[in-house]
């Protein structure tokens, strides 16, 4: 935890009233028929009686007479019923990457404050569907949020996030499985530097057994294109490691970060989940969101 000054938590408030409002309107809708009819903005696997019609079907013995269309009865002769689709809702939890890489580059610019306001947005954008939303923060377990639809909960998330600062080398993992036990949509927000292999591999068995996933990479722009006047770089997560950046490393670098990218995205989209790369300052948040909620490929890839 760390304690805020007045005018940061003033600046907070600004900005992110400011990309609240630019949200505003927009709809999570889910990726996958819901197996449960709890009143909601997505379709359910359930039939029922709700006010939106989908079809007719012939009376069967047994069938509620209430459902039976009686207009349509006095033109046909024939009974049918009405049937209709339930609407349901899908709780959704929002896995924060709070690493020490998320930390780069230092200042309001940084991975970790793109992955706030991605998660503030969020938050908000399904609770105003009517969704239940929590949190979790690898690493930070005073930052967990269960799936509420309380007034006031994406104002708990913005008091989360902002007391919360990315250091360490917390795994995914953890959280994501935690994150399981109570979201049937979870958004996991990370640089995808740590442990990729074990938060895939829980990944693929959760959007087998029918949940909804999706995966957002955040990336800074210097991490596409170094500043050729930085000559030593570090591991923000293990100070031990140091590389000279001569041109001949930079060129190097490059080759393999891109490679890595390009294997990472063909990971996430081949386990089934929806994958976003998002470069920190390419876009305004609010555009970022609008293409994770509306689940849109175009121009999602990085460089």
């Amino acid at each position: 935890m760390m304690r805020r000054a007045p005018h940061d938590e003033d600046r907070d408030r600004l900005m992110y009233g400011a990309l609240l409002d630019a949200v505003r309107g927009l709809r999570w809708r889910a990726r996958r028929v819901s197996r449960i009819a709890v009143p909601g903005i997505h379709p359910s696997r359930v039939r029922g009686t709700s006010a939106e019609f989908t079809e007719y079907r012939a009376y069967r013995q047994g069938d509620d007479l209430r459902r039976i269309d009686w207009k349509l009865f006095a033109r046909s002769d024939r009974a049918h019923v009405r049937i209709s689709e339930e609407r349901a809702v899908t709780p959704t939890c929002l896995v924060l990457d709070a690493s020490a890489s998320m930390a780069f580059p230092d200042g309001p610019g940084s991975k970790w404050s793109l992955a706030q306001q991605l998660a503030v947005a969020l938050a908000s954008v399904a609770h105003s569907g009517g969704d239940p939303v929590g949190l979790m923060i690898a690493g930070n377990p005073h930052a967990t949020i269960p799936p509420r639809t309380r007034r006031g909960i994406v104002a708990e998330v913005i008091q989360k996030v902002a007391d919360t600062s990315a250091a360490g080398s917390s795994p995914l993992a953890g959280a994501l499985t935690a994150a399981a036990r109570s979201a049937s949509r979870i958004a996991i927000v990370s640089d995808f530097l740590g442990d990729l292999d074990d938060v895939s591999k829980i990944a693929c068995e959760l959007i087998a057994a029918g949940r909804d996933v999706h995966a957002v990479h955040v990336i800074a722009a210097e991490e596409l294109d170094p500043p050729r006047a930085v000559s030593l770089v570090t591991d923000p997560e293990s100070s031990d490691v140091r590389r000279y950046m001569a041109d001949s490393v930079r060129d190097e670098y490059l080759r393999s970060y891109a490679e890595w990218r390009e294997a990472t995205g063909a990971r996430w989209l081949a386990s089934g989940a929806a994958y976003r790369t998002i470069v920190v300052g390419k876009e305004p948040v609010s555009h970022s969101v609008r293409r994770v909620v509306r689940d849109e490929p175009a121009a999602s890839r990085a460089g």
